[in-house]
C-alpha cells in the first residue's frame, strides 16, 4: 500500500518545516543576528519561545524515525537480509531516535553536556545507520529500486560524511557561520534519507504487531513480534 511511503516523507517534509521555522522565529525576536554570523540549529532552538517549538519538533521527529527504523528492520528481514548487520542497525537507529529527543530537550543554554551527547547520538550513530542501510539496501531492495536507490544512499551518506568533518574542523578554526551551514546541510541531508525510504514502504501492504501466548510456541517466522506483508 503506497500510504506507508508517507511516513517517512511526513517525518521529512514536517522536520525540514520545522526546523526553518524555528530559524525564522529566533531571527524574528532578534535572539540571533545573521547580520554577525550564520546561528546553529541549537542556537536558534535555545531561547524562549521558540525553544518549546524545537523540543516538540524533535520529540516528534524521534518517535517517527523511531518507528520508521522498527519497519524497515522488519522489511529487511522479510526480503531475505535478516542478518547480524541488520540487528545492528536497528540498535543504532533506535539509539540516535532517543539521541534526536535528547537534544532537544536539553539545550545548550541549559545543559550543555546532554545537549551534546544527544548531538553525538543523532549525528555519528545516525551516520552509521544510513552507511548500514545503504550496505543492506543493496543485497534486500526489490530489483526496480535499486537502480537509484543505492547510488543515492551512497552520495547522501558520503555527504553527510564530509559535512561532519567539515563542521568540526570549521568550528575548530574559527569559521563558525561556515560550520553551521555545513550543519544545516547535514540536517537536511538527514531528512532526505528518510524520504528516501518511502521507495521501499510503497511496496508495504501492512504490518502489525502480534502477541504470541507461551502455549502456543512455534518456529514459524511469521510469528514475530512485527509482521510485514508485501506486494511484489
Amino acid at each position: 500500500m503506497w500510504a506507508w511511503a508517507l511516513l517517512p516523507v511526513f517525518l521529512a517534509v514536517f522536520g525540514i518545516i520545522g526546523m526553518w521555522a524555528v530559524f525564522a522565529i529566533a531571527v524574528f525576536n532578534n535572539t540571533v543576528n545573521i547580520t554577525e554570523e550564520v546561528p546553529f540549529i541549537s542556537t536558534c532552538g535555545s531561547y524562549n519561545p521558540q525553544s518549546c517549538l524545537f523540543s516538540q519538533i524533535c520529540n516528534i521527529c524521534s518517535v517517527l524515525a523511531l518507528w520508521i527504523v522498527i519497519i524497515r528492520f522488519q522489511q529487511v528481514c522479510d526480503l531475505g537480509s535478516g542478518s547480524h548487520l541488520n540487528t545492528a542497525g536497528l540498535v543504532l537507529g533506535f539509539i540516535s531516535s532517543i539521541g534526536i529527543s535528547i537534544l532537544g530537550n536539553f539545550q545548550q543554554s541549559i545543559v550543555m553536556g546532554a545537549h551534546l551527547l544527544g548531538v553525538f547520538l543523532t549525528f555519528f550513530l545516525g551516520l552509521a545507520y544510513f552507511w548500514v542501510q545503504a550496505w543492506l539496501s543493496y543485497h534486500s531492495l526489490l530489483s526496480h529500486d535499486r537502480k537509484w536507490v543505492v547510488p543515492v544512499r551512497v552520495i547522501l551518506c558520503s555527504l553527510c560524511t564530509c559535512l561532519i568533518i567539515c563542521i568540526f574542523v570549521l568550528y575548530n578554526t574559527g569559521f563558525r557561520s561556515e560550520a553551521a551551514i555545513c550543519e544545516w546541510a547535514l540536517v537536511m541531508c538527514f531528512f532526505a534519507f528518510f524520504a528516501i525510504f518511502a521507495a521501499e514502504f510503497r511496496h508495504i501492504d501492512c504490518h502489525k504487531l502480534t502477541v504470541q501466548n507461551n502455549e502456543r510456541k512455534s518456529t514459524s517466522y511469521a510469528n514475530g513480534v512485527w509482521a510485514i506483508q508485501e506486494i511484489h
